[in-house]
C-alpha cells in the first residue's frame, strides 16, 4: 500500500528526502518502516556519544544513594513516562528501598491513559510538586524533556535545585532551559523523527537507553551486579526465584539444589546465599561479611579468600 501526504518540510532521513518530483511525498510501508530504524540508530548513536556524560553522573547518583540520599525522577508527557518506567523498575531489580524512589509527573499520576497534555505547560506545578517533596539537600533529581523547554519539568528541575537538589538534565536540543540549568547535562541529538514531532519514538528509545544506563551503571557502582548478574534483585515471583537461584550457582559453582539451599537460608536474598553456598555457613556470618565489603559480593569473596575461606566448605559442590 502506498500512502500519499502534502509536503511536510524539511522531513529527511539521513539526509534523502522523501518528497517526490511532482510535490508530493510518497511513502510505502518500507520506506517508512526503513526511515524508523535510522531514527533509532540515530537515537542510540546519541547515547553512546553521551556516554561519558552518563557515567559521571551515574557515579553521582550512586554516591548520593549511599549517603542515604533520595532519588527522584520527573518529566512530562512520553518522556516522563520514560522517567517513571526507569524508576519503577529499579526495587525489583537493584533491591533498592523504593521508599527511597519517587516519581513526578504533571497531575501526579503514571497511568498512561490519565496525563493531561496541558499540565505540561502549568510551570506553577512543577514547582508544587518538587516543594511537596521537602528538603531536597541530599537527594538527586533526573529531570527528562524532549525539547528541555517543558514548562511544567523545567519549573520543576528549577525548584529542586533551588532546594539543594542535584539536578541531572536529559533532553535532545543543546542549549535548552533544562540543560542549561542542571547540575549535570546529558544531550541526546537523536535527530529528526521519522514520525514529525512524535518524541516517544526515536527521542523516546534515546531517553529509555540513556535513563537505562544512568541507572545501570548506578547499580553498578553500588555494588548490585556481578559479572553481568543482577546479585541484588527481589526475587517475588516464580520467574525471579528461578532467576536468583541460577545467580548462586553460577557464581559460586554449585548445583541448582545447593543454591536452593542457600537461598532458603538467607531468606531469599542473593548475595548472602552467594557467600553461604561458598562456605560461610551462617547468615549472620554472611551479613557480616558483606557489611565489610559495603555490600559488594566481589570484595566480600576476595575477603574471604584472604581469611581462608575458599569456597570448599560445606555448601560447595553437587
Amino acid at each position: 500500500m502506498v500512502f500519499t501526504m502534502p509536503v511536510l518540510p524539511n522531513l529527511e532521513t539521513d539526509g534523502e528526502s522523501w518528497r517526490g518530483t511532482d510535490g508530493v511525498v510518497m511513502i510505502d510501508e518500507a520506506m517508512f518502516a526503513e526511515a524508523m530504524l535510522a531514527s533509532y540508530r540515530r537515537a542510540i548513536a546519541s547515547v553512546a556519544a553521551a556516554s561519558a556524560d552518563i557515567r559521571a553522573a551515574a557515579l553521582r547518583l550512586a554516591a548520593i544513594w549511599r549517603a542515604g540520599g533520595r532519588l527522584v525522577y520527573a518529566g512530562a508527557g512520553s518522556s516522563g513516562l520514560a522517567a517513571a518506567e526507569d524508576a519503577a523498575e529499579l526495587p525489583g531489580t537493584f533491591g533498592l528501598d523504593e521508599s527511597r524512589i519517587a516519581i513526578v509527573l504533571p497531575g501526579g499520576t503514571a497511568e498512561p491513559f490519565r496525563i493531561d497534555g496541558a499540565a505540561e505547560d502549568d510551570a506553577a506545578a512543577g514547582e508544587r510538586a518538587m516543594t511537596g517533596l521537602g528538603d531536597l539537600s541530599r537527594d538527586a533529581v533526573i529531570v527528562v524533556s524532549a525539547s528541555g523547554s517543558t514548562p511544567f519539568t523545567v519549573a520543576a528541575a528549577a525548584e529542586a535545585r533551588r532546594r539543594g537538589a542535584f539536578v541531572i538534565g536529559i533532553a535532545h536540543r543543546q542549549g535548552s532551559p533544562l540543560l542549561v540549568g542542571a547540575d549535570a547535562s546529558i544531550l541526546l541529538e537523536s535527530g529528526e523523527e521519522a514520525l514529525r514531532g512524535s518524541t516517544r519514538l526515536a527521542a523516546g528509545a534515546a531517553q529509555k537507553a540513556a535513563l537505562g544506563m544512568l541507572s545501570s551503571l548506578m547499580g553498578f557502582e553500588l555494588g548490585h551486579i556481578h559479572q553481568g548478574l543482577m546479585v541484588n534483585l527481589k526475587a517475588d515471583n516464580a520467574k525471579l526465584r528461578e532467576r536468583a537461584r541460577g545467580i548462586v550457582a553460577t557464581i559460586a559453582g554449585v548445583s541448582d539444589a545447593k543454591a536452593e539451599a542457600a537461598l532458603r537460608e538467607a531468606g531469599g536474598e542473593v548475595k548472602p546465599a552467594i557467600l553461604i553456598a561458598c562456605g560461610i555457613v551462617s547468615m549472620s556470618e554472611a551479613v557480616t561479611w558483606l557489611a565489610a565489603a559495603e555490600g559488594r559480593i566481589d570484595d566480600a569473596l576476595r575477603r574471604a579468600s584472604v581469611n581462608g575461606i575458599t569456597g570448599e566448605g560445606p555448601n560447595k559442590g553437587a
